[in-house]
């Protein structure tokens, strides 16, 4: 509990300026409560039985009707080209084509795994060429090992499509990655054109139900620690999953512009999810503008370095796949979109929490001005500057964290490493990215500073005056 002398802190329950509870009054204009009897001018308590505090249920606004025009002839235009651009934009659906059968195109039926006995490998691969004896090479070893030791052949049972209840056999080799056990759900490929015993395969294991356990517990945590803003988080990010499961990836596909295309879907899901989750305030909007030109920077630098670096995003067998089978897609601005829409998830933590620490700062102090609040907040940024750009570059050592190795193995210097165009790549999102991180601080304080600052505090939102700060007691918080 805050002490009769001490000024509160600027989080949690805040105060408005200048309401105080006449003796015998419970609360004040519906902004508050009071649990003693009431508060004279000196102190916060009556008698020290009394405890006035307001609940500030989100983000603080500006209050001013000025400054929520200023904004919104801003932030109006926005949303209005970006819903044009989405009507524009919108695809029809994802393009038909005819299924390589390479990768992930292939169809596939789930299975299930009936029996597994073991067998002799001689047995099961005596239709192979006969191996060597050398085992100097990886290949000569594989071919040895598949003719000694216990084998597994394994009974599948296909379970859905038109075929289901066949089965068919699977040899797994005792050296595989992935061994099969009775009972076990599988994914099987099926090839129509293959000889009929050649038709199904296995390709991978099912894991529906363990990753669905999963997505529940994180939800769960969410809602639990996060309460309503929890529950609106996961209805963002729901929403943001169907941004880009029916506007982004289809419209790619269909031939748009793989830039014009992120720039309009990550706008949306940007404003999906920042007034969702913060909501419709003045704060959230300085957030968004910071968002936006952070992306629009990410967006040009990423640009100008994929061309001069001559990155052409067809890197791995997923990319040719996609060159192969769309070729009309640009694969260089396809790179260059997944950079924006990477960035964007980070960019938001970022903007949201420099525009609340301005705020926060404000009502801590109303006389501070603008260039005050800037220098004050900038040091809060500038930590969070540290750890954003090592968590940004971290996950992405973590996610190339295999091809890495396998320079490794090769005892590749660092500069045949990094001048190779699956490491380029990588570095070049890293580091536009990072460079979009570290810029959306000042820019987002600024906007913070300049909007908190500027605010009226002669009248609130519906043109009434506003009594002055009460400096000797508790201040009220506005909403």
């Amino acid at each position: 509990m805050t002490s009769p002398q001490q000024t509160p802190e600027p989080h949690g329950h805040g105060h408005e300026p200048g309401h105080g509870h006449e003796p015998g009054q419970g609360h004040d204009s519906g902004r508050g409560h009071d649990s003693g009897r009431g508060q004279d001018s000196g102190r916060g308590h009556d008698s020290g039985h009394g405890h006035g505090h307001s609940h500030s249920h989100g983000p603080a606004a500006p209050v001013s009707r000025h400054l929520r025009k200023v904004i919104a002839a801003v932030l109006i235009p926005f949303a209005t080209a970006v819903l044009v651009g989405l009507a524009v934009l919108w695809p029809g659906g994802t393009p038909a084509h005819e299924r390589t059968g390479v990768g992930f195109d292939r169809q596939t039926e789930q299975g299930t795994v009936v029996s597994v006995e073991q067998v002799d490998c001689k047995d099961v691969n005596a239709a192979q060429v006969p191996p060597t004896g050398d085992t100097s090479t990886p290949e000569g070893r594989e071919a040895v090992n598949a003719q000694q030791g216990q084998c597994e052949k394994a009974t599948i049972e296909v379970t859905s499509g038109a075929e289901k209840g066949r089965t068919f056999t699977e040899i797994v080799q005792p050296d595989a990655p992935r061994q099969l056990h009775e009972g076990q759900g599988v994914v099987v490929a099926y090839a129509p054109d293959a000889p009929r015993d050649l038709q199904y395969s296995v390709t991978d294991v099912n894991r529906k139900v363990p990753l669905t356990v999963l997505a529940g517990l994180f939800a769960l945590v969410v809602v639990l620690v996060g309460r309503m803003k929890g529950v609106m988080a996961l209805i963002s990010l729901a929403a943001s999953f169907l941004v880009l499961t029916f506007f982004i990836l289809p419209a790619i596909l269909e031939g748009s512009n793989p830039l014009v295309v992120a720039v309009v879907g990550s706008s949306a899901i940007m404003l999906i999810a920042l007034y969702m989750c913060h909501g419709l305030s003045a704060r959230t909007s300085v957030a968004v503008l910071g968002t936006l030109i952070s992306l629009l920077l990410i967006g040009l630098l990423g640009s100008l370095f994929i061309d001069w670096a001559s990155l052409s995003g067809n890197t791995d067998d997923n990319t040719g796949l996609i060159h192969g089978l769309y070729p009309d897609i640009d694969m260089s601005g396809l790179l260059l979109a997944g950079i924006i829409i990477g960035s964007l998830g980070v960019l938001d933590d970022v903007t949201v929490t420099q525009t609340s620490a301005v705020w926060e700062l404000h009502q801590a102090d109303p006389g501070m001005g603008p260039r005050a609040l800037y220098r004050a907040a900038i040091r809060i940024g500038r930590d969070h500057i540290a750890s954003v750009v090592n968590t940004l570059v971290l996950a992405y050592a973590g996610a190339a964290l295999p091809l890495l190795l396998l320079f490794s193995i090769a005892q590749s210097s660092m500069g045949t490493v990094a001048n190779s165009e699956l490491v380029a790549e990588e570095i070049v999102r890293t580091l536009v990215g990072s460079i979009g991180l570290v810029a959306s601080v000042p820019v987002t304080t600024v906007l913070a500073a300049l909007v908190v600052s500027a605010d009226r505090p002669g009248s609130d939102a519906d043109g009434k005056p506003r009594a002055a700060a009460v400096r000797g007691g508790r201040r009220r918080r506005a909403k």
